[in-house]
């Protein structure tokens, strides 16, 4: 089962304003402990939504709308992510339990959210094994 730790942004993200060397270093040895216990797959910080590009759909079946940011309401922005594979469901909640409060003072707010595996998208057989070829062609090429 995959994962996403999605940390929620705050002023300071939105500002650009990088973490405490503190609290990068703190990530840091978290991240190494998710890589050295297997599940790991993937941890960025995103650079504020100042340089974001939104795209939107507006009309059904029209020609998608695209507007440059920033955009308002931090606490519903991203400012990083880490994915990872595990288990179950209370093992991804253990490990986001240690996460360390990615922005500091007490400001960081994690949302965890299951992904979507392909089975549970479709019941065609043919679109569920071409999703699967695909996956694995991810995975060996980020091996390589």
């Amino acid at each position: 089962m995959r994962f996403m730790m999605i940390v929620k942004a705050t002023k300071d993200s939105e500002a650009g304003l990088p973490p405490n060397p503190e609290l990068f270093e703190a990530m840091m040895r978290y991240n190494e402990e998710l890589a050295k216990a297997g599940v790991l797959i993937a941890a960025d910080g995103l650079h504020p939504s100042s340089g974001a590009i939104r795209i939107s759909y507006p009309e059904p079946g029209g020609k998608p709308t695209i507007i440059d940011g920033p955009f308002s309401e931090a606490k519903e922005l991203i400012a990083g992510y880490t994915l990872i594979e595990v288990r179950s469901r209370e093992e991804a909640i253990e490990w986001a339990m240690r996460m360390p409060d990615p922005h500091g003072f007490g400001e960081g707010q994690i949302e965890l959210r299951q992904v979507f595996e392909g089975p549970e998208l479709t019941d065609n057989p043919e679109l569920i094994a071409d999703h699967a070829a695909l996956m694995d062609e991810l995975q060996r090429r980020t091996q390589s």
